[in-house]
């Protein structure tokens, strides 16, 4: 298992826009395509290899402060509950920590509320309806602990 931060011009992008559609997507019924955000290039991509293919990936926007949003959270579903999900979050949280990131938020869909409150993450809010299903916001701080 490696975790690796990549850019969309680099030759993983297209392996991790393929696991973020087949995982967050295309359970919907949504198209390929439909896992793009106008702000990837802007954003920090880090994906989980398994030998060469991607398993696994996050994605970081910062919001031109000291924040951000964690989205597009994506592991292989044969590889649920073994710890690679938290693994990811964990290692982006330590580069944003070191990049100066104290506050990182989410759209969580309420299905996987749970794994990141055990992360430390808080709701905040309202529930809501994103891509049609149940959401609700959740939020973290960040502190040199977290390196």
């Amino acid at each position: 298992m490696e975790l690796r931060f990549i850019r969309p011009e680099g030759p993983l992008y297209a392996a991790e826009r393929a696991l973020r559609w087949e995982v967050l997507r295309k359970p919907l019924g949504r198209p390929q395509g439909s896992e793009l955000f106008p702000f990837e290039d802007q954003s920090l991509h880090l994906v989980l290899l398994e030998g060469d293919e991607v398993t696994g990936c996050v994605l970081f926007h910062p919001d031109g402060g000291d924040g951000g949003r964690l989205f597009q959270m994506a592991v292989r579903e044969s590889l649920h509950r073994t710890g690679r999900g938290a693994a990811l979050v964990r290692h982006l949280e330590a580069e944003l920590v070191r990049r100066g990131v104290r506050e990182v938020t989410l759209h969580a869909r309420q299905a996987v509320e749970g794994f990141y409150a055990a992360l430390g993450y808080e709701p905040y809010g309202e529930p809501y309806e994103e891509v049609g299903i149940p959401h609700v916001s959740m939020r973290r701080q960040l502190t040199s602990r977290d390196v």
